[in-house]
């Protein structure tokens, strides 16, 4: 009974993605939140009035880090500090002991897993720079597209006073490059585009794509699905959705084309993801959408910066594929990762089941 009351009056640290436990004067544990019992494996009910020294080998370490505390009346920090897991296992964490402000004879615990520390980091760099991109693109595509139009009326003007058949070959290059630098364009723009949301099931979003990919490349790529079938429909733009997930099959399939990759290989893999943090928010559930290739990989020199616009490893590609996916996923509140060797890339969509989006029109 004890135990369920003091875990209701901790409840606000349910949802941290840090790993926080709770423990009294006697280093009695009297809570420890779900990223808590992930990361030492152990669960609140396991835990619950054991000694929190269990987690530490360095005893005297840590009641000299809580003296600390105590006497300075303020948080004691150590970087890159071991701890051992319930099932013995070292991990590498940032140590954070507090007093409660609430409740002196209280203190908390707070562990960042060194490499999510890092990830955090790394991912909001990319959302800081994502959001600069994005405004950078719009603003861009705003100033081009009205001389575009003024460019291409010009072109079909002149077109008819020249009267010359010969001379309509250079007019109709001017209008159909205008016309390409238009889409482009819109292309910059579409993520801007007001969304329409709606119940959609991500099977149908990679069959699509599927779909496209075939009638473009036919026999020339094998695509192999993997799907789990029980993954629940979440709310999203299913045609936006599409575009990002067809934009990066399309850049795999370029890059195995340009290497002449033998027995060119698209794999198209579903998973559920649970107690995952991305964008410094815990979710209990994502579907992760995986999309594998057997081509060249990614040049070491451009992987720091391949979701910045114009940036590709195609001399073809306008390196506006990648930076629109990011934008898209990132409307569904879900990110983009990726790993890449040679013979060997994976694109990885995460998106929250619950992203708190609302179906257009209700």
């Amino acid at each position: 009974m004890a135990s369920t009351l003091l875990h209701e009056s901790y409840q606000g640290l349910e949802q941290l993605a840090t790993a926080t436990i709770v423990f009294d004067k006697k280093l009695k544990i009297i809570y420890m939140n779900p990223s808590a019992e992930v990361l030492l494996e152990l669960s609140h009910g396991q835990a619950y009035n054991q000694s929190i020294e269990i987690f530490f080998e360095d005893r005297d370490f840590f009641k000299s880090a809580l003296d600390s505390a105590t006497k300075q009346q303020s948080s004691y920090r150590e970087n890159e500090y071991f701890i051992k897991s319930k099932q013995n296992k070292t991990i590498c964490v940032t140590l954070t002991i507090s007093q409660l402000n609430n409740a002196p004879d209280h203190f908390i615990v707070e562990l960042i897993q060194m490499d999510q520390h890092l990830r955090v980091a790394k991912e909001e760099r990319m959302f800081i720079q994502q959001q600069a991109n994005s405004e950078l693109l719009r603003n861009l595509a705003h100033e081009i597209r009205n001389p575009l139009g003024g460019l291409r009326g010009a072109a079909q003007l002149l077109e008819k006073e020249l009267g010359d058949k010969a001379l309509e070959e250079y007019t109709q290059i001017i209008i159909k490059e205008a016309d390409r630098l238009q889409n482009l364009m819109n292309k910059l723009l579409t993520p801007h585009q007001l969304p329409t949301y709606q119940k959609t099931n991500i099977h149908e979003v990679i069959e699509r794509v599927r779909s496209l990919v075939l009638s473009e490349f036919g026999k020339q790529i094998i695509i192999i699905r993997d799907y789990d079938v029980s993954l629940p429909e979440i709310i999203a733009d299913r045609e936006k959705l599409i575009q990002a997930v067809l934009n990066i099959a399309i850049n795999a399939i370029q890059a195995m084309k340009n290497d002449n990759t033998q027995n060119m290989k698209l794999k198209l893999i579903t998973r559920s993801e649970r107690q995952i943090v991305f964008h410094k928010k815990k979710h209990a559930t994502a579907i992760r959408l995986d999309i594998e290739d057997n081509g060249p990989g990614i040049a070491l020199n451009i992987q720091d910066k391949i979701f910045y616009p114009l940036v590709s490893g195609n001399e073809e590609g306008s390196g506006l594929g990648l930076p629109l996916s990011q934008n898209i996923v990132t409307q569904h509140k879900g990110m983009i990762t990726f790993i890449s060797q040679t013979g060997h890339t994976k694109f990885s969509i995460l998106l929250p089941i619950n992203n708190e989006l609302k179906e257009t029109g209700k």
